[in-house]
C-alpha cells in the first residue's frame, strides 16, 4: 500500500496579551531581496564576463544579448523584490480591530470596534466586515488554514 506524505497543517501563531492578540501574515519566500540580490549580480557577472569574453574573441554580437539577458534578469528581480515583503497584520487590543495589508508598495489599514466585525468564509476568501466596509484577509495561506483562520478570527471577536 502506498502512503502519500501530508504536509503539516500551518499553524497561525497568534501572540495572545492580556487585552487581546496580534497576528501577522507573510508571504512564503525562499530567499530575502538582499539575498536574491546577491544571487543577482554573480549571475549579472558571469553573464557579462562571457559575453565580454565571447566579444574579445571576435563574436561581438553575443554583447548585446548578454546585456538584454541581464536587462531581463533585473526586471525578474525587480517583481519578486516588491511582493516579497507583503504581509497582513491583525491586531485586537481593547476592543479595537486593527488590519493593515501591505501589498507591493502600497499599505491599507482598517480600523473597527471587535464587537461590530462580522468574519466569514466565502469561496475560499476570509471577509471581515464592519459597518459599509469590507476587507479580505489570508491572502498567504492555503485554503485550509483559510478557514481555520476564519474559524478562530470569529472566535476571539466574539471574547
Amino acid at each position: 500500500m502506498l502512503s502519500i506524505p501530508r504536509e503539516p497543517a500551518r499553524e497561525l501563531p497568534f501572540r495572545d496579551g492580556n487585552a487581546g492578540f496580534s497576528l501577522t501574515l507573510k508571504r512564503n519566500c525562499s530567499i530575502s531581496p538582499a539575498g536574491l540580490a546577491g544571487v543577482f549580480a554573480a549571475l549579472a557577472l558571469v553573464v557579462i564576463s562571457i559575453g565580454a569574453g565571447f566579444a574579445a574573441a571576435g563574436a561581438w554580437l553575443v554583447l548585446p544579448f548578454a546585456g538584454a539577458e541581464v536587462l531581463l534578469l533585473a526586471a525578474a528581480y525587480v517583481q519578486y523584490a516588491r511582493r516579497a515583503a507583503d504581509y497582513e497584520r491583525i491586531v485586537l487590543e481593547s476592543g479595537r480591530l486593527t488590519v493593515e495589508v501591505a501589498q507591493a508598495q502600497s499599505m491599507s489599514r482598517f480600523e473597527t470596534q471587535a464587537r461590530a466585525a462580522c468574519v466569514s468564509l466565502e469561496k475560499e476568501r476570509v471577509l471581515l466586515r464592519a459597518a459599509r466596509e469590507q476587507f479580505e484577509l489570508g491572502r498567504h495561506l492555503d485554503a485550509p488554514t483559510r478557514a481555520r483562520l476564519a474559524a478562530e478570527l470569529q472566535k476571539r471577536l466574539r471574547i
